[in-house]
C-alpha cells in the first residue's frame, strides 16, 4: 500500500467518522422529536449501526480495496472527535430547522387541501342536500294538491264502476294476508 493510498484511506475514514457522527446526531434528534416508544430504541440503534457499518466498509473498499489497518481506526476517531468538537451544534440546529420546515410545509399543504378541496366538497354536499330537501318539499306539496284535485274524479270513477265490482272478487286468503301485513306494519311503525 503506497503512502498516497494510505493518506487517501485516512481521509476517507476521517470523512466516515464525521458522517457516522452526523448520522448519530440526526437519529438522536429525530427520535427525540418523534417521541418514539422505548421499545423502538433498539430497532433504531440497530438500523443506525447497520447503515454506519455499510457506509464505513463501502468507503474502505473504495479507498483501499477493503484492507483493514490500524490507521483506519485512527482516522475514524479523528473524524468523530472533529465532528463533536466543531460540527455537532451546527448539524443539530440544521436538523431541528429542517424538521420545522417539514412541519410547516405539511401544515401548509394540509390547510391548502382543506381550503381548496375539502371545504368546497362539503359546501357542495350541503348545497345539494338543501336543494334536494327543497325539491322534496315542493314535490310533497304538489302531490297533496294533485291528490285533493283528483279525489272527486276518483270517487266518480268508483261510482261509475260500481255495477262491475261484484265481478271482481278478492279471494279470502288474499284478504287474510293483507290483514296480517297491515297488522304487522301497524305494530312495527305506529310507535
Amino acid at each position: 500500500m503506497t503512502l498516497n493510498v494510505q493518506f487517501h484511506t485516512i481521509f476517507m475514514m476521517f470523512l466516515s467518522g464525521v458522517a457516522i457522527s452526523a448520522m448519530f446526531d440526526v437519529f438522536r434528534v429525530l427520535s427525540g422529536k418523534l417521541r418514539l416508544p422505548r421499545w423502538t430504541i433498539p430497532l433504531v440503534d440497530t438500523v443506525y449501526w447497520i447503515v454506519a457499518t455499510i457506509l464505513v466498509f463501502r468507503l474502505l473498499i473504495y479507498s483501499n480495496e477493503g484492507q483493514v489497518r490500524m490507521f483506519i481506526f485512527l482516522g475514524m476517531g479523528i473524524g468523530i472527535c472533529f465532528y463533536f468538537a466543531f460540527l455537532s451544534r451546527v448539524v443539530v440546529h440544521l436538523t431541528l430547522f429542517l424538521i420545522r420546515v417539514v412541519i410547516a410545509i405539511y401544515k401548509f399543504i394540509a390547510k391548502t387541501v382543506e381550503i381548496l378541496i375539502i371545504k368546497p366538497i362539503i359546501g357542495l354536499y350541503r348545497l345539494t342536500v338543501i336543494i334536494l330537501g327543497f325539491l322534496l318539499a315542493v314535490a310533497i306539496f304538489l302531490y297533496r294538491i294533485v291528490l285533493q284535485l283528483l279525489y272527486p274524479l276518483w270517487r266518480l270513477l268508483l261510482w261509475m264502476t260500481r255495477p262491475v265490482h261484484k265481478y271482481f272478487v278478492i279471494p279470502d286468503w288474499l284478504k287474510k294476508l293483507t290483514g296480517k301485513i297491515v297488522t304487522l306494519y301497524r305494530r312495527l311503525f305506529s310507535k
